[in-house]
């Protein structure tokens, strides 16, 4: 992503987490933020299918560890799928080795906002008390459920909204050829690839998880790399 996008998108969220703003304003900020990172996707995608050197097909390998290492591979799950991204999930000691596979500008984009969201994820755990009588561990992993469930929502909406914004007929196509690709390439390397079996979570917390998730700033605070993905989410 660009200097200049990433200066908007840090100013933006700034004035979304300034105490003195309501939470309407608040609200404004972050779907801006949000609008923007979806913008710059299409934009990229529309460059790309005139000069496909400017963006190739590539993959990325992100490690997620323990504790609640199976939800935050969720939750990248959730953040890579809207921005048609496809993660596979495997076994690495304790935790997972996340093959992420996508368009370099659409891995970037994935990039950013997991790093921010898991730290987003943390700090929404912390300040969530677990009801009483209730095993923490079984609430936290439905709270973590929830909020990836509210997020990949939320950023499925912004690329809609930014493809109905591009306006032209062709955006779609391009869009979906991309995602095509991608998907080719993941049976390329991943021929025999399995769907893993949904999860059923005991926990109280998916409710509290969804709110926190619909409430999360979808823009990515400060640089890339900050923060090293998996490590955001103590016990």
């Amino acid at each position: 992503m660009s200097e200049a996008m990433l200066a908007k998108v840090r100013k933006l969220l700034a004035k979304a987490e300034d105490p003195a703003c309501t939470p309407q304003e608040s609200a404004a900020f972050t779907a801006k933020a949000t609008e923007l990172i979806a913008r710059y996707g299409v934009d990229r995608a529309l460059l790309a299918a005139r000069d496909p050197a400017t963006d190739p097909v590539g993959d990325r390998v992100i490690e997620v560890v323990a504790p609640y290492a199976r939800d935050k591979a969720g939750l990248l799950a959730a953040v890579a799928d809207p921005l048609r991204c496809r993660c596979v999930r495997r076994h690495h000691g304790g935790g997972f080795a996340m093959h992420l596979f996508g368009f370099a500008s659409d891995l970037e984009r994935v990039d950013v906002l997991f790093t921010s969201l898991l730290v987003q994820a943390a700090h929404g755990l912390a300040a969530t008390a677990v009801p009483a009588g209730e095993h923490p561990a079984a609430f936290r992993r439905s709270w973590l459920a929830g909020f990836a469930q509210a997020v990949g929502v939320r950023l499925r909406d912004a690329e809609a909204g930014a493809v109905t914004e591009a306006g032209a007929p062709s955006v779609a196509l391009v869009l979906a050829d991309r995602s095509d690709r991608v998907q080719r390439r993941v049976a390329e390397v991943y021929p025999r690839l399995r769907t893993a079996a949904a999860r059923r979570l005991a926990g109280t917390g998916y409710g509290s998880g969804a709110a926190a998730g619909r409430r999360a700033e979808l823009g990515g605070r400060g640089a890339v790399g900050d923060i090293r993905p998996g490590r955001g989410i103590g016990r």
